[in-house]
């Protein structure tokens, strides 16, 4: 049984910061495989008027999880869901042979409550809350934290978070990288316009069917 990681977001677009919390919680929880997960448009964000387009932010992510046991994929997209909760529950019924983990930004989990049945969500599986600079204390204070809080699992045990029933969560201790999206877009707002948008099969679109690839072990 194969543990996977999955990281959502919109990869607008994709960055070394992606990468490197994806490959530290490959370590942290001895993960097989992260799944990128590229959302066609976070409900969250409707309107954005810097979200460069779906197939720029695809190729942004394959480029930067070459060479690593990240497998990006354009599931909700073919899919057709909006919502986490939905992907999670396809990607269950699809995959029962996975162990999945979901990976949140402490960045999000203030906005947690507001995800479609949020709590559902964690109900499905648990959860590894990775850090982002600067936002430590709000992460710990987010409303969602009133109920997970009775959920939380030390660092330490993170490794063995397949024994663990949902709802559970826990906050990985890892070196932060500092590099930021928005930043991104705000030195380079038309990055996406010298993006070449021909897209291959080759880097797990649609449903990856195995989580095991060759790991770079320059990547680690």
């Amino acid at each position: 049984m194969a543990r996977i990681g999955l990281l959502g977001g919109s990869f607008n677009p994709a960055h070394r910061g992606h990468r490197h919390i994806s490959l530290q919680a490959m370590r942290v929880l001895g993960l097989d495989a992260v799944w990128w997960l590229v959302s066609p448009g976070n409900p969250l964000k409707n309107g954005a008027k810097d979200m460069a387009p779906f197939d720029a932010r695809l190729v942004s992510a394959r480029r930067m999880a070459s060479c690593a046991r990240i497998c990006v994929s354009d599931f909700e997209q073919l899919e057709g869901t909006r919502f986490t909760i939905d992907t999670v529950r396809r990607l269950q019924r699809r995959h029962p042979e996975h162990c999945f983990i979901w990976l949140l930004g402490s960045d999000t989990l203030p906005n947690f409550h507001k995800w479609r049945d949020w709590r559902g969500l964690a109900r499905k599986l648990p959860i590894a809350v990775i850090r982002r600079p600067g936002y430590d204390s709000t992460a710990h204070a987010a409303r969602a934290m009133g109920w997970l809080r009775r959920f939380v699992h030390p660092s330490r045990q993170a490794r063995h978070w397949t024994d663990w029933s949902a709802p559970a969560i826990t906050f990985l201790r890892l070196p932060p990288d500092p590099t930021s999206a928005t930043a991104i877009r705000a030195h380079s707002p038309h990055w996406h316009r010298r993006t070449n948008a021909t897209l291959t099969r080759s880097h797990c679109f649609g449903t990856p069917t195995s989580p095991r690839r060759p790991l770079d072990r320059t990547s680690r």
